[in-house]
């Protein structure tokens, strides 16, 4: 049996993902994410002075439509010291709760490169809730 996320369903699992806190990560892995994935499947960045950056609830910008999309603030990811480079491919969202998987995507102007102090990667998490017929 399958389901058809209605248009307002998307909304209402937009604002259930809004108000779940959550945690972006960037990945150094060449992986592609795909459906059957879990965090098991992405190694995390490490260069120095890399953390994964806390998503508070309530600061999302949930647009209703079809689809309905999702834009958090712009989050900056900096080194703080000359170091060995480092590649980095995507991001990735995972539940504070749980440590799971919620969702992940490759840079489009990517990868990215990190090796001096100062070096920086801004992202703007942008997430889109599709139903298969939008696809």
């Amino acid at each position: 049996m399958s389901f058809l996320l209605v248009n307002q369903g998307e909304d209402i699992w937009a604002d259930a993902v809004a108000d779940e806190m959550a945690e972006l990560h960037l990945f150094k892995n060449n992986w592609t994410p795909a459906d059957g994935d879990d965090e098991g499947d992405v190694t995390e960045a490490d260069f120095t002075g890399y953390a994964h950056k806390d998503l508070t609830p309530g600061s999302w910008v949930i647009t209703p439509g079809a689809p309905t999309t999702m834009a958090y603030p712009e989050q900056t990811f900096t080194s703080t010291a000359d170091q060995t480079a480092q590649t980095v491919y995507g991001a990735y969202i995972t539940q504070v709760t749980t440590g799971k998987l919620m969702c992940a995507w490759r840079f489009d102007d990517g990868p990215y490169t990190v090796s001096l102090n100062g070096d920086a990667i801004k992202h703007t998490p942008n997430i889109s809730i599709k139903k298969p017929s939008e696809a």
